[in-house]
C-alpha cells in the first residue's frame, strides 16, 4: 500500500496495542497477524487474517483469507479489507474489497472500533447476511446469498470448497 515511514505514531501505537490484545484473546479459528517487511520486521500497517465460515451458513467449513490495509490516519479512518482470493458475495467487489457500512468512513466507522470487532462483524454479518441486503455493493451473488429456492445454493458451495480449511 505504499511507504509507511511517515506513518502516524498514534496509528502504530494503536495497532501494536491491538496486536497485543489479539494475541491474548481471540476467537477460535480466527488468525490475524501483521505482515513482515523484506528485512523481517513487522509491518503493522498490513495484516494477514483468516476467518472461518460461520456454522449453519453457506460458508460453513470454509477458511477465508483477508488482508487488512491501514492508513497512517488509522484509527480515524477504517482499514481497507480485501479477501484474497476474492469472495463471491454481494458485499465483496470482484477485486476482493469488502463493502460494508461499518468500514465506510462517512457512514458507520468509529475510531473506537477494533480490528477484532471488524473481523467478528465480517463473519457474523458480512459473510452470512448483508447488513443491507436490499442495497448490496454488487449484484454478484445476491441471488445465491438470498435465495428464493434451494437450487441456487450451488455456487456458494463451490466457493466454500475452494476456501476449505486444510485437514490435519
Amino acid at each position: 500500500m505504499g511507504d509507511y515511514s511517515e506513518a502516524d505514531g498514534i496509528s502504530l501505537k494503536r495497532l501494536a496495542e491491538e496486536r497485543k490484545a489479539w494475541r491474548k484473546d481471540h476467537p477460535f479459528g480466527f488468525v490475524a497477524k501483521p505482515t513482515k517487511n523484506a528485512d523481517g520486521t513487522l509491518d503493522l500497517m498490513v495484516w494477514d487474517c483468516s476467518i472461518p465460515g460461520k456454522k449453519g451458513t453457506l460458508w460453513e467449513g470454509g477458511l477465508f483469507h483477508l488482508r487488512m490495509y491501514f492508513k497512517p490516519e488509522y484509527p480515524t479512518t477504517p482499514p481497507k479489507c480485501k479477501f484474497e482470493p476474492p469472495l463471491f458475495h454481494p458485499n465483496v467487489f470482484p477485486s476482493g474489497t469488502v463493502c460494508l457500512s461499518l468500514l465506510d468512513e462517512e457512514k458507520h466507522w468509529r475510531p473506537a472500533v477494533t480490528i477484532k470487532q471488524v473481523r467478528l462483524f465480517l463473519v457474523h454479518t458480512g459473510l452470512t447476511r448483508s447488513s443491507q441486503p436490499e442495497r448490496p455493493c454488487t449484484s454478484r451473488g445476491v441471488h445465491y446469498v438470498y435465495p428464493k429456492s434451494k437450487g441456487v445454493r450451488k455456487r456458494p458451495e463451490l466457493v466454500r470448497r475452494l476456501h476449505k480449511r486444510p485437514t490435519r
